[in-house]
């Protein structure tokens, strides 16, 4: 990826954070091949839900140090005591039911990565295989949930999944680069496209 120009137009949601910038121009957007990211971003999207993305994003570390670095073996046989743990860690979002979805998310994860070979296969399923390439002028034209992620929100809760309601599987497609809901004037817009 080439580097922005010096003062590049950014989607609107863009402050300036350097978290959130970083995040914008160099993930956000950028389509997802990795099961461990995947894996990451269900369990983030999930703790975000009622709370802004940057709270999320200035917790990551601390998420991935609680978390095991993420991983969905490791994360799906979390018993009551390490839920406890979690429960007493300040650096993460403390929240019973978020945490309790985590474990359980992460064995529903691992029976899809177990019936599809890989998670990657079975969650790009749902935009055939290809990024969506949108062409929205502003943020107020970007949809919080589309029939796709209604349809991805269905499914996985079939398997079992906690905290995906069709605005955080939205949420989770844009950042997955299954969509590019960068806006037109937008620097990573051309580059994603």
């Amino acid at each position: 990826m080439a580097s922005p120009p010096a003062c590049p137009t950014r989607c609107g949601w863009v402050h300036d954070d350097p978290l959130e910038v970083a995040y914008h121009d160099t993930e956000w957007g950028v389509p997802l091949h990795c099961d461990r990211k995947h894996f990451e971003f269900i369990i983030l999207d999930g703790f975000q839900a009622g709370l802004s993305w940057i709270t999320i994003l200035r917790k990551r570390e601390n998420f991935r140090a609680a978390f095991d670095d993420f991983d969905p073996e490791v994360v799906a046989r979390y018993d009551d005591a390490k839920q406890q743990e979690l429960l007493h860690n300040a650096g993460i979002v403390r929240n019973r039911l978020k945490v309790a979805a985590a474990t359980r998310n992460a064995q529903a994860f691992l029976e899809v990565q177990e019936t599809f070979g890989s998670f990657d296969r079975y969650i790009w399923q749902f935009v055939d295989g290809k990024t969506m390439q949108n062409a929205w002028a502003t943020m107020a034209e970007v949809p919080a949930r589309t029939d796709i992620s209604d349809a991805m929100s269905k499914d996985l809760k079939q398997r079992g999944f906690k905290f995906v309601g069709s605005t955080i599987c939205y949420a989770y497609m844009q950042a997955a680069g299954m969509v590019n809901d960068h806006t037109t004037a937008c620097f990573r817009y051309r580059e994603l496209g």
